[in-house]
């Protein structure tokens, strides 16, 4: 199935990411008095579905990439109104230049992933909206360039050499 890609992100997108982000640090941070190894472990299923998206992002395509893809398009769209809206600022194009593929075995990490993603989300009774927020971050932040992209570029290579070693196995 071939879905149109963009795959281009702006600093409207990145904005969108990172406030998602913020959003849930500083309420991370007022909810938990004391700053120990539990209140740390709150932060857990957020980086997951935040790596999650940045997984996501990466895909090559099929309804998942597809997904990911458009979902990029729109917190760009909105980011980019923001800035230039709200503050008057620039919407640069901040997609890193290098691309970052997943491989075969990489994909099925994503599959195996989304599946869990879905357990989750299942099992407790109504939608968590500040998981959807972290897959979210992740798809805003997995292209783009500078530190805000760093973890899809450790992600992408990690992700595909244990998907890749599953495979080999079988």
């Amino acid at each position: 199935m071939n879905l149109p890609t963009y795959s281009v992100v702006s600093l409207g997108g990145v904005t969108v990411g990172l406030s998602l982000l913020g959003w849930t640090l500083a309420r991370w941070w007022v909810s938990h008095k004391k700053k120990n190894l539990k209140a740390a472990l709150a932060l857990l299923p957020f980086t997951l579905c935040a790596l999650y998206g940045m997984l996501l992002i990466l895909s090559a395509g099929g309804l998942l990439g597809g997904g990911a893809d458009w979902s990029l398009w729109g917190s760009s769209a909105i980011g980019n109104a923001a800035l230039a809206y709200g503050v008057g600022g620039g919407t640069p194009d901040v997609t890193r230049t290098s691309n970052l593929v997943l491989t075969d075995g990489g994909h099925a990490v994503v599959v195996i992933a989304t599946v869990v993603l879905i357990a989750v989300w299942t099992v407790r009774k109504g939608f968590r909206w500040d998981l959807f927020g972290a897959v979210m971050c992740g798809i805003s932040l997995g292209l783009s360039s500078g530190i805000a992209g760093l973890a899809g570029w450790v992600l992408s290579p990690v992700v595909s050499a244990a998907g890749d070693a599953v495979v080999g196995l079988l």
